[in-house]
């Protein structure tokens, strides 16, 4: 068996087959490729989660226009993608995902989240809530889109 073996590895050898070790493979070689050039938006290339991390809600202003109709779709827009399914079509957290879970999500036009500054709610949509269901959503929305989102949401006023 060990005869087989050495005359199967000198063969390989002799072919130029120097490929011969499974992490050596010909089909895996990491970091040939260049890597993909994202959009600006996508990754902070100044440090701005950070920033928005640090600071306090109450201190965070918006950027975009709460007044402003092509901000609102685009809120909406949003909501429905990454927010609608515990939320609800209604706001009141009787989403399809949402009807699940003890308690409901939050009703986004009860006084309690309709109370809060945009900042605060940009940093609940962005770093979830320590001690609820709320996700962090920092990786998985670009910065502008959660703006939008909360321009949105505290167009829908208290219920």
């Amino acid at each position: 068996m060990r005869r087989i073996i050495l005359a199967l590895f000198c063969a390989l050898v002799a072919a130029g087959c120097n490929d011969w070790r499974m992490w050596e493979t010909p089909a895996v070689k990491p970091h040939e490729a260049p890597l993909l050039v994202m959009d600006g938006q996508t990754v902070p290339l100044a440090d701005a989660e950070a920033v928005y991390r640090l600071t306090d809600g109450k201190a965070l202003r918006s950027p975009v226009s709460a007044e402003d109709p092509e901000v609102l779709a685009a809120g909406e827009a949003g909501y429905q993608i990454y927010c609608a399914q515990c939320h609800g079509k209604y706001h009141d957290g009787n989403g399809t995902v949402g009807q699940s879970f003890e308690p409901l999500p939050t009703d986004l036009r009860s006084e309690r989240v309709q109370s809060q500054t945009d900042g605060e709610l940009f940093k609940t949509v962005s770093y979830g809530l320590v001690d609820g269901r709320q996700p962090a959503l920092a990786t998985t929305i670009a910065i502008p889109e959660r703006w939008q989102i909360v321009a949105y949401v505290r167009s829908l006023g208290v219920r």
